[in-house]
């Protein structure tokens, strides 16, 4: 399956599955699922949560998980990064709670960020102006099959047909 997984990326962007900047099927009406966390959307995180404190996921608190949902998937995501939208985080097989608290990374299978490693990494944008991250959230039908340390390329095509719910909090921070 490794081996077939660049190749399943390429057919996918061919095919229009996912697009090349990670959107799924738009068209279809998912539920609208509410995110909230420390900070409120479309303002500053807590320096805590970025790479110039201690480097944690923030605090997310769900509602609106609709009842079919069996899985949760989260991907955070700084679409002002320099060469285009940057990975800070992707995890999947969550279990269908409303309240991840700091103890995320004892479940669910952590992906590998555009830092080239598995797990979190928090805002750590260059100086200037704030950036924004968006924390994506999505329930599914069913757990995914993939392996611990795939990409964000890869959780978009195999979440295809499986999302019930979709929601976003968007959290600023500069230097």
């Amino acid at each position: 399956m490794k081996a077939m997984l660049p190749v399943l990326v390429a057919v996918a962007l061919i095919c229009g599955c996912v697009s090349q900047d990670g959107d799924l099927d738009e068209t279809h009406n998912y539920t609208a699922i509410y995110v909230k966390s420390t900070f409120a959307n479309d303002t500053l995180m807590d320096r805590k949560y970025t790479c110039d404190g201690e480097n944690i996921p923030p605090p997310l608190l769900l509602s609106g998980i609709p009842s079919t949902a069996t899985s949760i998937s989260v991907i955070v995501e700084d679409h002002d990064a320099p060469m285009g939208a940057f990975v800070h985080w992707v995890v999947w097989n969550l279990p269908v709670n409303e309240d991840y608290g700091q103890g995320v990374y004892g479940i669910g299978v952590q992906g590998r960020n555009d830092f080239n490693t598995l797990g979190y990494g928090g805002p750590c944008p260059p100086p200037g102006k704030p950036h924004h991250y968006v924390f994506t959230v999505y329930a599914l039908d069913s757990n995914i099959s993939l392996d611990k340390g795939a990409t964000r390329d890869a959780l978009l095509i195999a979440m295809k047909g499986h999302i019930s719910g979709k929601g976003e909090l968007v959290g600023l921070y500069g230097r």
